[in-house]
């Protein structure tokens, strides 16, 4: 017998099933929440909703009756066909969709839940982080950490130090000379010894007063006291945060078509959301370029309709103004995304590839090329390069540069080719 649970868990009730459902089934529930990314506007990436994944690729909890195997007794109600020791076949399975009834085919249920904002995103930018986020620098008195800063007299009973309450209360019983549990139980077995011989009326008349004395002197000296009861003591002190910036570069000028702008807009969409839900502190710096660079914001940005001439190196010079006026290189990680169709004035190729490799890539962690096409353009023949000027100058950049190049044609490739560049990494490995 099978129990499936299949309510929509409205108001959030048996949310700790939910969650054990979905660690259970979280390889095909991140595999569809990566296949519905591809159909998704822009303004939708990061919102939650329906899903829906197979039965037959998730391990359901059972109850059995009793263990696999054994003798099993059964009763059938007007069994005009079986008789005692026959083995009863399995049924034939079959399926099928629609509201009439068939005898053949074969089929299995889905299950179709709803993903709220939180584990939708969960799902969606798992294993992801920007690459080397090594330069630290003290980012304000909002961040800090907790460490352990001696003793105090008060606090929450969950922070008592038993050790140390221990320490100062037998300090103050040996200061105090509380009789010890030893010694009160061998003077009363002297007195036992010497009311069992008889006589000896004084000696047992001076231990008798000894043995009050030493009982007044222990309850008025308790073993442990408010006084001795030490907690553990916190402070805060301001935690070192990774300080980065993403710059994100994009050309909008008039060879960039409708469907190129959007598969760009796709990308940084989804950089964004993802630099927004992962890092608390980092800026996202928006260069929009024709012939002339500007830094703009981020409605502007993605919604702007302006356009112009090509020229790539107005973009990388905006972002080294931007890094000399704004972002030391000493106290910040500098990342930066680029995207364009790969088209560029021919006379701007080298000083776009001199100003890459003299001035942009030294004091970047990372940067991340996108070349935008269309859905009919043709794969270039193995060995050869593609087409665009722009993508042929990129080449030429060394191999050990913390630099990455993609090219992305139809808008179903941006969320593979995102977690490619920005996939967590095995220490010590690079992108190319």
């Amino acid at each position: 017998m099978h129990i499936i649970d299949r309510r929509l868990n409205p108001g959030g009730k048996s949310f700790a099933n939910r969650q054990r459902f979905l660690r259970r089934a979280r390889a095909q529930v991140r595999k569809a929440v990566r296949e519905a990314s591809s159909s998704r506007s822009i303004k939708d990436a990061g919102k939650g909703g329906e899903v829906s994944i197979p039965a037959g690729g998730v391990h359901e909890p059972s109850l059995r009756r009793s263990a696999q195997g054994g003798v099993r007794d059964y009763l059938l109600p007007g069994n005009k066909k079986y008789i005692e020791g026959d083995v009863i076949p399995r049924p034939e399975q079959g399926g099928g969709q629609g509201s009439r009834a068939s005898d053949s085919g074969e089929g299995e249920d889905e299950f179709r839940f709803a993903l709220s904002d939180e584990e939708y995103l969960d799902l969606y930018l798992e294993d992801l982080e920007l690459p080397d986020l090594a330069k630290r620098q003290i980012a304000g008195a909002k961040a800090v950490q907790w460490r352990q800063a001696g003793f105090s007299t008060a606090g929450p009973p969950s922070r008592i130090s038993v050790p140390r309450t221990l320490r100062h209360s037998m300090s103050r019983r040996i200061a105090l000379k509380r009789p010890k549990p030893e010694d009160i139980q061998a003077l009363r077995d002297e007195i036992e010894k010497l009311e069992r011989e008889g006589g000896h009326f004084d000696a047992l008349q001076e231990l008798r007063a000894e043995l009050e004395l030493k009982l007044k002197r222990t309850t008025r000296i308790p073993y442990i006291d408010p006084v001795d009861v030490r907690y553990r003591r916190l402070e805060s002190t301001p935690k070192p945060i990774a300080k980065a910036v993403m710059f994100c570069l994009m050309d909008v000028s008039g060879s960039m078509n409708e469907h190129m702008k959007d598969l760009a807009k796709r990308f940084y969409s989804l950089l964004y959301l993802f630099l927004n839900r992962r890092y608390e502190h980092v800026d996202v710096v928006f260069i929009r370029h024709t012939h002339e660079a500007q830094e703009v914001d981020e409605q502007t940005f993605f919604y702007a309709r302006e356009t112009g001439g090509t020229v790539v190196s107005t973009a990388l010079f905006k972002m080294q103004d931007i890094v000399r006026d704004r972002y030391p290189v000493d106290q910040w990680n500098i990342y930066a995304a680029q995207a364009s169709d790969g088209d560029n004035t021919s006379s701007d190729n080298a000083v776009v590839l001199q100003q890459l490799r003299d001035v942009i890539l030294p004091v970047c962690q990372y940067y991340a090329y996108v070349e935008v096409g269309m859905d009919d353009e043709e794969e270039p023949p193995i060995g050869s390069e593609p087409s665009t000027n722009l993508w042929r100058a990129y080449r030429r950049v060394s191999v050990d540069a913390p630099f990455a190049m993609r090219k992305v044609r139809h808008r179903r490739d941006i969320y593979p080719v995102f977690r490619d560049l920005f996939a967590r990494r095995a220490e010590g490995a690079e992108a190319s």
